[in-house]
């Protein structure tokens, strides 16, 4: 086969694909376009997680599924700055404004950990526009289970 021929076969087979996307862009333009409608949660769930390094925050429909998430780490915050009160209460309030876009009002909370974050994260979820409807500890305490490590030597 010829050069010429070769390039004219280049040249067709690019003009077919410029008609394939031409017509696919006529079907998508056809097609009447329908705003998608964000889910509305009115009440839900505020599990924090607050350890000695960081403060987690979960923000979650009465179903469990997870509307937003936010953390100390995730504001920027490094080092020993992530487990300061101010870090946590950071982090509460933009997973507050997370859900808020969820149309959130109501939320029951549930904290568990025994870091600095956690008062502070509470006041700020109850300061943003929401109605605190429970707080509950769900901090796990052992009941004697089995034999505890040795202690640390510092």
């Amino acid at each position: 086969m010829s050069r010429k021929k070769r390039l004219q076969k280049k040249a067709e087979k690019g003009k077919k694909a410029e008609q394939k996307r031409q017509a696919y862009a006529s079907r998508v333009a056809a097609k009447p376009k329908t705003a998608r409608r964000k889910r509305v949660v009115e009440e839900g769930r505020a599990y924090i997680k607050s350890t000695f390094n960081n403060t987690i925050i979960t923000i979650t429909n009465n179903k469990g599924d997870v509307l937003a998430t936010a953390s100390a780490g995730a504001q920027g915050f490094r080092g020993s700055k992530k487990s300061t009160s101010f870090a946590a209460s950071r982090a509460a309030a933009t997973a507050a404004a997370k859900a808020d876009s969820f149309g959130m009002r109501k939320i029951s909370i549930f904290v568990a950990g025994v870091g600095t974050g956690r008062d502070s994260a509470i006041r700020s979820l109850a300061n943003s526009n929401m109605e605190v409807l429970a707080i509950k500890d769900v901090t796990p305490i052992p009941h004697n289970g089995p034999r505890a490590r040795r202690p640390r030597r510092v």
